[in-house]
């Protein structure tokens, strides 16, 4: 399976009369894929973000994750696709107060079954590999938001998904930390997980390989499709 993550023709409808959030969206992302969806405020960004992380059922259309068809799946059978191969981050970080940093990134474990004593490990590996190894006793009040946003890094990569979405990474931070958090996500890039990056902000999407426009629900621009075009025009003129 070459897709960690496919949709076809999916659209997304809320309300009465309804209000299409999406409409024909078709997208594969690469195993090992780094890319940017990128749309203004309403475009239809959070919208995909919730499709692509199976948060929300398409209302028509198909998603399928690591070829598996979300259609297909229960509410419990989704939760635990999530718990297997979709990591999160979000702008807002959602660490839990007064707890260390190493038990805030071994809570993305808990439901997973594996022990308290192996859970707070693979959470040391998680924050070590993430540079944060001299935090771990640290409580989110005692972070910067550059590490605050690294811990919440650590928790959606401890269970080793092959999948990170994450959702203004940068947008809570100042430009250095910023920097500090695209220079990780290269480096998580780097080690063969897939990330997929929302965000408004041009400037960080230009940062990364792939970059997709999203605007009223539809993908307008998709930079690997106009690079295969330039190939594919080279090649003929050949």
């Amino acid at each position: 399976m070459t897709h960690v993550v496919e949709l076809r023709d999916v659209s997304r409808e809320y309300g009465r009369p309804p209000t299409r959030a999406l409409d024909g969206v078709s997208l594969t992302v690469d195993r090992g894929e780094m890319l940017a969806i990128v749309g203004p405020s309403g475009s239809g960004k959070s919208t995909l973000l919730n499709v692509l992380g199976t948060l929300d059922r398409p209302t028509g259309g198909s998603v399928l994750i690591d070829g598996i068809d979300v259609a297909g799946q229960t509410d419990a059978e989704l939760s635990g696709l999530r718990a297997r191969r979709i990591g999160f981050v979000f702008q807002q970080f959602h660490l839990s107060e007064g707890v260390t940093a190493t038990d805030n990134v071994a809570n993305g474990l808990l439901y997973s079954g594996v022990p308290l004593r192996e859970r707070r490990m693979r959470a040391v590996e998680a924050l070590e590999r993430v540079g944060l190894g001299h935090r771990l006793g640290h409580q989110p009040n005692q972070l910067s938001g550059g590490e605050r946003q690294r811990v919440a890094i650590a928790r959606a990569v401890v269970h080793r998904p092959p999948m990170l979405l994450a959702d203004e990474p940068t947008g809570n931070l100042d430009s250095k930390s910023g920097a500090g958090i695209v220079d990780l996500l290269h480096e998580l890039h780097g080690e063969g997980t897939s990330i997929i990056v929302i965000t408004h902000d041009n400037a960080l999407a230009e940062k990364l390989p792939r970059r997709i426009m999203i605007r009223d629900g539809q993908l307008t621009a998709d930079s690997r499709t106009a690079s295969e075009r330039v190939v594919v025009t080279a090649g003929g003129l050949s």
